[in-house]
């Protein structure tokens, strides 16, 4: 992808999804047996890959300003590497990692900047996703600093590609383009209605994937093989791991190309959205980033969903309950949960390019309980 190796200045591995790149890049530079801190918070697959790759999770404790990794309550002398979030597009605070092995998810943060430095250059990788900011509906692209790494994971990606056909790609890609048209004319519930009558959205037991306790622990002793584990791995993205063309690829390619010419509406919508008083406390740190999505804090959050989708502003992006409360056993505990568990519980992430559409409900919306001390 030209338009990230411009941008981070690194050499770039395109691959079917963000989630591939994430198990790359820990298999790479991490060895199975590893102790990797990383957010109790994020997608349900997330937990998984690092499981597949050998690693044990720990979670870490999170600030209440960002939904990020606490610096100030972890003590980094029992990890071996960092699994950064950057949750919504606010930025980890990466500086405070030196030392580690430094796997930054930015799947979120595709435009987001630390010090001037573009998120996804600070670490040995950088995991970018094509489906969020770019609106592709998959694709992810994974950046190194160096050449002899890029080979090595190019080796490793095709060794767990699988083929691909035309029609597949065609599809997904006007899968994908049907979701913008339908954001751009207003047009979600009846879309939401249509997807869920023909079950592109697959059932879940809450928001997570079905854990599967029994059946987890007896497939973990084909760590650190990914194939094993697509039953948990390629939820909502069936095809994670297939090999794409030229279709997928040029549109891909175009996805991101555009970006550039929503940064000014995003930029826009995200500071209207930190003048309300139930936004998160680091969005307002963060006004000169165009985040993917703006964090607000409400009490009644399944409420405030039914009535954003009725003004046609769909919710997404939702991770609830934290990895250590969903996967018991299969995680190291934080030793400071409450305010995961009080993000997760009522966090409402709204998408800044549609913050007008939004607003006559989120102006409105009662704010959460204060934060677990």
């Amino acid at each position: 992808m030209t338009g990230l190796a411009e941008r981070t200045g690194r050499h770039c591995l395109v691959l079917p999804s963000n989630r591939l790149g994430l198990y790359l890049a820990l298999r790479h530079w991490c060895v199975p047996g590893q102790r990797l801190l990383m957010s109790p918070v994020s997608a349900d697959e997330i937990l998984f890959l690092v499981i597949a790759a050998g690693l044990r999770p720990v979670m870490a404790p999170l600030s209440p300003r960002d939904g990020n990794i606490d610096v100030g309550r972890v003590d980094l002398s029992g990890v071996d590497a960092v699994l950064t979030t950057n949750m919504y597009g606010l930025p980890d605070r990466v500086g405070a990692f030196t030392g580690k092995i430094l796997i930054e998810d930015v799947a979120h943060a595709l435009e987001t900047s630390v010090d001037g430095r573009p998120l996804g250059t600070f670490g040995q990788a950088g995991v970018y996703s094509l489906s969020k900011h770019c609106g592709a509906g998959s694709g992810g692209v994974l950046a190194v600093e160096h050449e002899d790494d890029l080979r090595a994971l190019e080796q490793a990606r095709d060794l767990v590609l699988e083929p691909g056909s035309w029609r597949q790609e065609l599809f997904a890609v006007a899968t994908s383009a049907a979701r913008r048209a339908a954001l751009r004319l207003d047009l979600v519930r009846p879309a939401l209605r249509l997807a869920r009558a023909l079950g592109m959205q697959e059932e879940r037991l809450g928001y997570r994937i079905e854990l599967r306790g029994d059946e987890l622990r007896r497939t973990m002793k084909h760590v650190p093989e990914l194939a094993p584990f697509d039953p948990w791995v390629r939820a909502d993205l069936h095809d994670y791991r297939v090999r794409k063309g030229r279709i997928a690829r040029r549109y891909q390619e175009a996805r991101l190309a555009g970006v550039a010419a929503e940064r000014k509406r995003r930029l826009a919508g995200v500071r209207l959205l930190a003048e309300l008083p139930t936004v998160a406390e680091g969005v307002r740190d963060q006004l000169d980033q165009p985040l993917f999505r703006v964090p607000l804090l409400v009490r009644d959050r399944d409420a405030a969903i039914a009535a954003l989708e009725r003004q046609g502003v769909a919710v997404g992006y939702l991770y609830d309950p934290p990895y250590d409360d969903y996967a018991p056993g299969f995680t190291e505990p934080s030793p400071y949960p409450e305010v995961a568990r009080w993000w997760a519980r009522h966090v409402l992430p709204v998408d800044p390019v549609y913050a007008t559409r939004a607003l006559p409900v989120v102006r409105h919306l009662p704010p959460a309980p204060p934060p677990p001390v």
